[in-house]
């Protein structure tokens, strides 16, 4: 299994802030920093702002691991966002191991925006372990769950 594994190019979703983390990203180009290019990026506002259920949805959309990143404690834009985030996160984590989802396929870290070589860092680890833990090919639970979720509300 390990041989195919080096063939593997995971698919990895990043959920970022504008103000810290998306400008340490754009640091990171600007400064000509090389970093795996397996990371599609999704911009918010502020981390507090990111619905959980996006998570899901990306797994379910065949992302094999996910990003969260954005300013620092007490470092954030709108004040206390990323504390929320950060509170949301430890709830969704319990949510997550029930789904029978591997946490292990989410980084949740701080960039600020004068951390290119930080975020560079941060890219290449996680494509460096979601490679050595394959391809996330539980996306069918996620789906089921998101359309019994859906089912639910109509």
């Amino acid at each position: 299994m390990e041989e195919s594994n080096n063939n593997f190019e995971p698919r990895i979703i990043a959920f970022v802030c504008n103000w810290c983390t998306y400008a340490g990203a754009d640091l990171t180009g600007t400064s000509r920093i090389k970093y795996a290019t397996n990371v599609e990026i999704v911009r918010f506002p502020c981390t507090g702002r990111i619905d959980f259920m996006l998570l899901l949805k990306a797994f379910a959309g065949g992302a094999d691991g996910i990003i969260v990143s954005g300013c620092h404690p007490n470092d954030c834009h709108y004040t206390s966002g990323n504390f929320h985030a950060r509170r949301r996160w430890i709830v969704f984590r319990n949510i997550l191991n029930f789904l029978g989802i591997d946490v292990q396929r989410i980084r949740f870290s701080w960039v600020s925006a004068a951390e290119g070589a930080k975020w560079a860092d941060i890219v290449n680890d996680t494509v460096k372990e979601i490679r050595e833990l394959g391809p996330y090919t539980e996306y069918k639970k996620v789906a089921n769950y998101l359309d019994e979720e859906a089912d639910s509300h109509e």
